[in-house]
């Protein structure tokens, strides 16, 4: 039986979850230290002057969601995978361990699950692996996903409707395009498009309040994670992602025996299970 004839009697089908600051807590440190490798390299490979670097990256990461695609649409040219070896390659990766808690809730959980990040797949494959949660989630949609190089990739999750052209159109794309990513509107519809769900079934968790905007705006059903309080277009607050079972049982609404039953094989069966990045 597949995810979404397990869920087919639940009120979510998809469940879609931002990666960094969501599945772990912003304590971890990790987010600092990428901000503080994006700041040294905007010093030492685009040779920005120092005491403008660190509001420039801020300012950058406000207005355009990440600070990679501001320098990108303010016309710095360098080579997105090396950008990415750069500021991933020295975090203290060490600070994340295996999540017990957080494996076994995904793992009861009926409906599909995927993962939306802005990070590449090689930073979001260890943090999952990390967490111990890597063969939790059917697939990864991360930033090669949204923004493919010159050479067009087979999308795994993306239906031939999708891309009436037979394939994405990359022939335009160049390492100083516009970066798509969150929290943009047409990111996110994106997202939704190559994972093929329906966004009034699908729960989006995300600790960015501007994500959050935009999830609900794209027609999502929201969860902002890392605080109590709503934000604007948040439908549901999880001051952690280890208290989704209290806040929103209804995920695990309308199994039935044999939707237990299904869930048990899973937890049996995780570790043959393997994620699938989508791009």
């Amino acid at each position: 039986m597949d995810a979404v004839g397990m869920s087919s009697g639940a009120k979510y089908e998809c469940l879609l979850f931002d990666m960094d600051d969501t599945l772990y807590p912003l304590s971890s440190g990790l987010n600092m230290a990428c901000r503080k490798n994006i700041e040294e390299f905007m010093l030492q490979y685009l040779h920005i002057e120092e005491n403008e670097v660190p509001g420039m990256c801020l300012q950058l990461y406000r207005e355009c969601g990440t600070t990679m695609a501001g320098l990108k649409e303010l016309g710095y040219e360098f080579d997105n995978d090396e950008f990415h070896a750069y500021v991933h390659g020295k975090l203290p990766y060490d600070a994340l361990k295996p999540d017990p808690v957080l494996r076994n809730l995904l793992l009861s959980m009926p409906q599909r699950k995927l993962i939306f990040t802005n990070a590449d797949t090689a930073h979001a494959t260890r943090v999952l692996n990390r967490l111990g949660v890597e063969d939790c989630f059917e697939g990864i949609i991360c930033f090669e996903t949204l923004n493919p190089p010159l050479e067009p990739l087979d999308y795994i999750a993306a239906s031939p409707e999708d891309h009436p052209t037979g394939s994405p159109d990359t022939s335009s794309r160049t390492s100083n395009s516009k970066i798509l990513c969150k929290p943009s509107l047409e990111a996110i519809e994106a997202a939704i498009r190559i994972s093929c769900v329906d966004p009034k079934k699908t729960l989006f968790f995300d600790d960015s309040a501007r994500n959050i905007a935009s999830g609900k705006a794209a027609g999502l059903q929201t969860v902002i994670v890392g605080s109590s309080e709503l934000v604007p277009g948040a439908d549901h607050a999880l001051r952690s992602i280890h208290n989704i079972k209290e806040a929103l049982p209804e995920i695990w609404e309308g199994e039935g025996e044999e939707g237990k039953q299904v869930q048990l094989e899973l937890v049996i069966q995780s570790m043959a299970v393997e994620t699938v990045v989508l791009a």
